[in-house]
């Protein structure tokens, strides 16, 4: 055939998928840009097989943070689809769908949410609304509606998504893996921790089993049951999975990554939890470090290294650090998502607390009147942070002197303690 034969292209292709899938992305990526560049030789700039090859790139680059390589190559891929299949073809749905993540892994979750509802209508007209290519366009529309802190829109699709995969790939497939993982995160975040938990534990069995041990995967899926034990305050059982979880994802991805940088994030967060702040704040550091360099100053995962160091220096009294740290999340998170989303709420919340230890009670109450607000709309009244700030905002009361409000709001408190005991069997 020779070695610049379009057959030659289709197996390095398929070899580099391979091993992407496997997250081998150092094999993966050299076989990738051959077989474009063989693909481009042959067959023109424009050919269906053009657009595969770029799609295909640049979801590796995407995988890897590559974000400025990853966006031509999906751009160009979406305008070759659109001129040989046409803008209802399932190839142009799939490159939209790839391109919207792009976008919501940015944080431009107003340029990926149109991007998302368009191909998931083109997957469905196409395809029929059973199809996995459709169960993918929900999963990650539900990831954005997540993100956005729109948790019934995001919970209805991921199930929905669940019940395809399972259906028309069995319940093995790491695909259902994956849907479960994000579930199982949906029920954490809302604090149904029973629901969560054996849902992380058959995602993680389901990608040890499919993928093996190693896999980048399997350090997304140990790193989140590790946080579901980390919040109910079960530190022994985080601890290895936290530290193996890194470990994994350093090999796979790099010690860069941003995958890297949430997991040396949550290992600080334990370290904190315990009051050990000579090993959280190192990796504080070197997960903030990581995030701008992959994201920018701006983006919401940095203000959550933000948040999370402003609460270190809190905790070693050093406030005035801890208050320039938590203004700037709050300010990333005003502006990067909405104002009411529940990442707001928690940065208002911690720069309250802050300002309460400072004494200046007045600046503290309306913050926690807001966080409140925000946190009983996202999470409803019974959720154990609404709890926490319940508790909180009492303590403001009872300062200015507002004993009867703060007796109410303590109450409160109390009733939802209650109900978690009671759940827990204490």
């Amino acid at each position: 055939l020779g070695k610049d034969d379009p057959d030659v292209a289709e197996s390095l292709n398929n070899l580099a998928l391979l091993y992407y899938q496997q997250g081998e992305y150092e094999k993966a990526l050299p076989m990738y840009v051959r077989a474009l560049a063989i693909r481009e030789k042959a067959l023109g700039k424009d050919d269906p097989d053009v657009a595969e090859s770029l799609n295909n790139l640049a979801l590796l680059y995407t995988d890897l943070d590559d974000y400025t390589k990853a966006l031509p190559l999906f751009i160009r891929a979406l305008a070759i689809n659109e001129k040989t299949c046409g803008k209802d073809h399932p190839e142009f749905a799939t490159t939209l769908n790839n391109l919207a993540l792009l976008y919501s892994a940015q944080g431009e979750y107003e340029k990926a949410l149109p991007m998302y509802v368009r191909a998931l209508a083109i997957s469905e007209k196409t395809l029929g609304k059973d199809h996995p290519n459709v169960a993918m366009s929900l999963h990650n529309l539900a990831g954005l509606y997540d993100a956005q802190g729109d948790y019934p829109k995001a919970m209805s699709l991921n199930i929905r998504a669940l019940a395809i995969w399972e259906k028309a790939l069995g319940k093995d497939h790491p695909d259902v893996g994956m849907s479960l993982n994000n579930l199982a995160g949906l029920y954490s975040t809302l604090g149904e921790y029973e629901k969560a938990e054996p849902m992380f534990v058959r995602a993680l069995a389901i990608y040890e089993k499919s993928l093996g041990n190693d896999h980048p995967d399997v350090g997304m899926s140990l790193n989140n049951l590790a946080e579901l034990y980390r919040k109910q305050g079960d530190y022994i059982r985080a601890l290895p999975m936290y530290v193996r979880a890194l470990a994994i994802k350093e090999k796979a991805l790099g010690k860069d990554h941003s995958d890297v940088a949430l997991s040396l994030s949550n290992l600080a967060l334990l370290y904190s939890e315990q009051d050990d702040y000579p090993k959280a704040l190192p990796l504080y550091e070197r997960s903030l470090a990581i995030l701008e360099k992959a994201y920018g100053k701006h983006h919401p995962h940095v203000a959550t290294i933000l948040n999370n160091l402003a609460q270190l220096y809190k905790s070693q009294r050093d406030y005035p650090k801890a208050l320039s740290l938590n203004i700037r999340a709050l300010a990333i998170r005003e502006k990067a998502l909405d104002k009411d989303h529940l990442d707001v709420a928690v940065s208002l919340n911690n720069l309250a607390s802050l300002y309460y230890v400072q004494g200046d009670y007045p600046k503290a109450l309306p913050m926690q009147v807001r966080a409140l607000a925000i946190s009983e709309r996202a999470l409803g009244k019974d959720h154990p942070n609404v709890g926490i700030i319940l508790n909180n905002y009492a303590d403001c009361l009872e300062a200015l002197g507002k004993t009867k409000e703060a007796a109410a709001a303590r109450a409160r408190a109390k009733k939802i303690q209650d109900r978690i005991d009671l759940k827990s069997g204490k």
